[in-house]
């Protein structure tokens, strides 16, 4: 980028924020055209995979969404056969959620998602540089108001509902 006048440098700001929005945007859209299903649902269903017979509050904690948001998103499964959840056997207090068959091969069909190719990047990226980006990142949540904004660390702005509302 050339240089420019102090003046121009929050335009350039804002149109870099605009194509981040705009981008998870697209990603949400091209993950709901692919498989049918909403980047959390996603998030919900590869976590049962990789944790097996789960619990909400186990769910909840991996994917970084509240309990209520993660049992809705659960009943919404549910409803398309992609879950099935179960009273332990051990504790009837306690159930589980499983994977149907439906669910494994539905997941095979997920492109990667935007967050997960993001981490890979900035992974790769020196220390000082992924400080540099944390610390400007947050500096603009600042001035934006949105510090106090729950958000959980996946790209997803589709517009609320109820998978989504905490």
């Amino acid at each position: 980028m050339e240089l420019m006048e102090n003046s121009q440098y929050w335009q350039e700001v804002l149109i870099s924020l605009r194509r981040i929005i705009r981008a998870t945007d697209l990603q949400s859209k091209r993950i709901v055209k692919a498989c049918g299903m909403t980047i959390p649902q996603v998030m919900v269903l590869r976590a049962i995979e990789e944790l097996g017979d789960v619990t909400v509050k186990t769910i909840s904690h991996h994917v970084s969404l509240s309990p209520a948001t993660v049992t809705t998103i659960l009943n919404r499964l549910e409803e398309r056969q992609l879950v099935i959840r179960q009273r332990s056997t051990q504790d009837r207090r306690i159930v589980n959620a499983r994977l149907t068959e439906l669910a494994t091969s539905l997941l095979e069909t997920v492109p990667p998602l935007l967050h997960e190719e993001f981490i890979d990047k900035f992974e790769s990226l020196e220390e000082w540089n992924k400080t540099q980006i944390l610390s400007s990142l947050q500096q603009v949540a600042q001035m934006m108001d949105a510090t106090a904004i729950d958000a959980a660390p996946l790209l997803d702005i589709e517009a609320p509902n109820k998978d989504l509302q905490r």
